[in-house]
């Protein structure tokens, strides 16, 4: 929509000015807060226009304008544009020094995500596809009883007990213990050719009978395990809220019950190369209304590994929002470089 400079700086004020107070903010208010070189007179036929347009409304017979839907979005795109070349600002917690302690960062990105906005805080974890094998145990428990155990880059850690049929040779667990820490360790989990070094041709029957008594440890691993999500804010979201977004955010509560429409929503909402705002019915196809999502992505440089996200009102401060999840998308990166490239 194309706007004069006058009507972006007017509709920008009305966003800020409301978010701020929760009033209906008039002419009068604006110039003498704002002290914009204009008349009210003046302001109040751009209200009226913008409103005309479909930016702003009016509340009962109330004099003062509110954002709409619209409103809001359009301020939004503007930030996230003026944003988006600036380097992120700190975060407020040092997760590169959390570096073997992936989950924990995660956890504690969402507590300092949803106390510095008020908001409802969502993280996705790596998929463990996107983890490698760090290190590999393959133990004797009894003559007939083996753990295998694998420990990830992403710090993760699995453990399977294998009952055989007959004893087992200590020396061939001793071999394959070695082998996959040589041939293994360091290979991303469910990738073609991780498969292959349990088929390695140079082995000899025996040990390729043995390795594949081990292979549905990792083929489990992938299998059983899900996209996990961290959420921080939940028990204080109605805690600030005014009546008339009450009800919003009761319906975001209600999305969290539905965990694989939240992992959507976080995937989808993303584009990989920017901080994403989504106003309104764009949030959950449709399905939700009064909300609005801001979220980034995070990972290495050639690949996106999981999302940072914020939910909340309509009336929400957006610069912040849209800085704080830059700035821990931005921090979690760094963290996965450390954790992914080094392991």
């Amino acid at each position: 929509m194309e706007l004069s400079p006058r009507k972006r700086e007017i509709l920008r004020r009305v966003v800020e000015e409301y978010v701020a107070t929760g009033q209906p903010v008039g002419s009068k208010v604006l110039v003498e807060r704002s002290r914009m070189d204009v008349s009210p007179s003046t302001v109040r036929t751009e209200l009226a226009e913008l409103e005309g347009l479909g930016l702003l409304t009016h509340p009962h017979t109330s004099a003062g304008r509110v954002p709409t839907e619209s409103g809001y979005r359009l301020f939004a795109e503007e930030l996230v544009g003026t944003l988006v070349e600036a380097r992120p600002g700190p975060f407020p917690l040092g997760l590169v020094q959390m570096r073997t302690e992936l989950e924990s960062a995660l956890q504690s990105t969402t507590d300092i995500l949803s106390q510095a906005t008020r908001l409802l805080a969502l993280v996705s974890a790596p998929t463990l596809q996107a983890a490698t094998v760090h290190h590999v145990e393959v133990l004797l428990l009894q003559p007939r009883v083996l753990m295998v155990v694998v420990i990830t880059s992403a710090g993760g850690i699995t453990k399977r007990v294998v009952e055989l049929g007959e004893p087992v040779d200590p020396g061939l667990a001793n071999w394959a213990r070695e082998y996959l820490n040589e041939r293994v360790a360091g290979l991303r989990l469910g990738t073609s050719l991780l498969r292959r070094r349990f088929d390695d041709p140079e082995l000899s029957p025996r040990e390729r009978s043995f390795l594949e008594l081990i292979r549905p440890v990792f083929v489990d691993l992938l299998a059983e395990q899900g996209p996990q999500l961290f959420v921080g804010g939940a028990a204080g979201l109605l805690g600030d809220v005014r009546a008339d977004e009450f009800e919003a955010c009761q319906r975001l509560l209600e999305l969290l019950e539905r965990r694989a429409a939240v992992l959507e929503l976080l995937s989808d909402a993303l584009d990989p190369r920017q901080t994403v705002v989504r106003v309104g019915p764009e949030v959950d196809g449709g399905q939700l209304h009064d909300v609005s999502y801001v979220g980034a992505t995070y990972g290495l440089s050639n690949r996106s590994l999981g999302t940072v996200g914020l939910l909340g009102p309509l009336r929400m401060d957006y610069e912040k929002a849209i800085r704080s999840v830059r700035a821990a998308a931005f921090e979690l990166s760094r963290l996965a470089e450390d954790v992914y490239e080094e392991a």
